[in-house]
Order: structure tokens, then C-alpha cells, then sequence
């Protein structure tokens, strides 16, 4: 089953959280992922649409700039 079409609003209408969504769906990430990381604004947008741009697939894209688990690691 497939995810219903994405709603066109206005810029002003829409959060951060929902504009960066919307790019990351239009870019291909699923509708989930999309939405944990538009939340999360450690995450660089810019970086995970270009490599999507360039050719890596978005999950893929998404674990490559995944923050580091720092718990419990020594350095």
C-alpha cells in the first residue's frame, strides 16, 4: 500500500518540521524516517538531499549522517 499524495500548503502555513518533511518525502525517504528526521534538527538537510541527489538511496543516506552513539563508547 502506497502513501497518499503529499498536501501542497503555502511556506507560511507550514512548521519547519512539516517543510522539512515534505522535502525529505519528495527526495524519496519514507514517510516515518522523513518525519524523525525533520524533527530532529541535528540532522543537515541540506547534506542528506544532496547525497540523495548524488545517487545514494535515502536510508542510506540517512544512516551515513546518523549523530554518533556516544554512550558508553570510550574515546
Amino acid at each position: 500500500m502506497s502513501d497518499p499524495p503529499l498536501r501542497r500548503q503555502t511556506n507560511a502555513a507550514m512548521s519547519p518540521e512539516a517543510w522539512r518533511e515534505g522535502r525529505l518525502r519528495v527526495a524519496g525517504f519514507e514517510r516515518e524516517t522523513a518525519s524523525q528526521l525533520a524533527e530532529d534538527r541535528s540532522v543537515d538537510l541540506h547534506a542528506l538531499l544532496e547525497l540523495v541527489d548524488r545517487g545514494c538511496p535515502p536510508h542510506l543516506a540517512a544512516r551515513i549522517l546518523a549523530p554518533l552513539d556516544r554512550t558508553g563508547s570510550s574515546p
